[in-house]
């Protein structure tokens, strides 16, 4: 697999602007689904707080997420500062390999006998 990049926002809306944040993110999805390199964009709220929300976000390449932070559909949710409780907390990573359901299987699988099916660097053994 190639490398992944995937960019966490996390908002906190101040009460009285959580219609205002809502609309505005849910304004940005298709756009930016269909910009170059665009995996995935997700928003989700938070089922204890409904004024937190984060954006989930996975990019081909670096190049492709730098397009995107430049674009002025980034810049309009950078804007939304005057509507947050706080700075948005924004998180780039890196994302080597992925890992599915089977990888559960063999972990549970594995704790029946208490032996880890992890490598010396993390990694399952197959």
């Amino acid at each position: 697999m190639k490398e992944m990049i995937v960019l966490k926002i996390t908002m906190n809306a101040i009460p009285d602007k959580h219609l205002e944040i809502t609309q505005t993110l849910l304004s940005l999805i298709e756009p930016t689904e269909k910009e170059v390199g665009c995996i995935s964009y997700s928003i989700f709220c938070d089922i204890k707080d409904k004024n937190r929300f984060c954006l989930l976000e996975e990019w081909k390449t670096r190049k492709d997420l730098g397009h995107h932070i430049a674009s002025h559909r980034f810049g309009v949710l950078l804007g939304t500062k005057p509507l947050l409780r706080e700075q948005l907390e924004i998180q780039i990573y890196t994302v080597s390999h992925t890992e599915g359901m089977d990888v559960i299987h063999k972990i549970r699988n594995h704790k029946k006998s208490d032996i880890s099916p992890t490598d010396e660097n993390g990694g399952l053994v197959k």
